[in-house]
């Protein structure tokens, strides 16, 4: 699976605004389920509280991958956000958090789960696309950023 397959230009978005990481949660939960009304916000925004209380999502040097399974999730799928401010998200370095990956899979999709997860820490341990994600001038040069890596 690629990443382009998970994720699309419109579901990539710069400037949420949010002070926590439980609002930053509930900010990009509304916006997936904007760009894929099959998902329900509250739905996915419960489920992404759910798994984050499993542990923190935050890999460091400010990205966090918040990742759930879902109902009504057909194919895995992802949206790519850059905060206006970052939040403490309770990372394993204590940087507060400014890029998200949330990646959503279909209930019974713990292979593709796993290997999307690898797919996409992997890309943000390259500190010159994590550098370009922080200065990208859009949300189509954002995808582009991410898509090249």
């Amino acid at each position: 699976m690629e990443v382009s397959e998970i994720i699309t230009p419109e579901r990539t978005y710069i400037g949420l605004e949010g002070s926590s990481k439980k609002r930053v949660l509930e900010q990009a939960a509304e916006f997936i389920a904007q760009q894929s009304p099959e998902l329900d916000p509250n739905e996915l925004f419960d489920n992404l509280i759910v798994r984050e209380k499993l542990g923190s999502t935050a890999i460091g040097k400010g990205v966090a991958i918040p990742h759930c399974r879902i109902t009504h999730c057909n194919k895995v799928q992802g949206a790519l956000i850059r905060l206006n401010q970052a939040v403490d998200f309770d990372a394993i370095d204590n940087e507060p958090v400014d890029l998200l990956f949330v990646l959503l899979v279909p209930e019974n999709s713990t292979e593709e789960h796993l290997q999307a997860l690898s797919q996409i820490a992997s890309r943000f341990n390259n500190d010159r696309l994590t550098s370009s994600l922080r200065s990208a001038e859009g949300h189509q040069s954002l995808y582009d950023c991410f898509i090249a890596s």
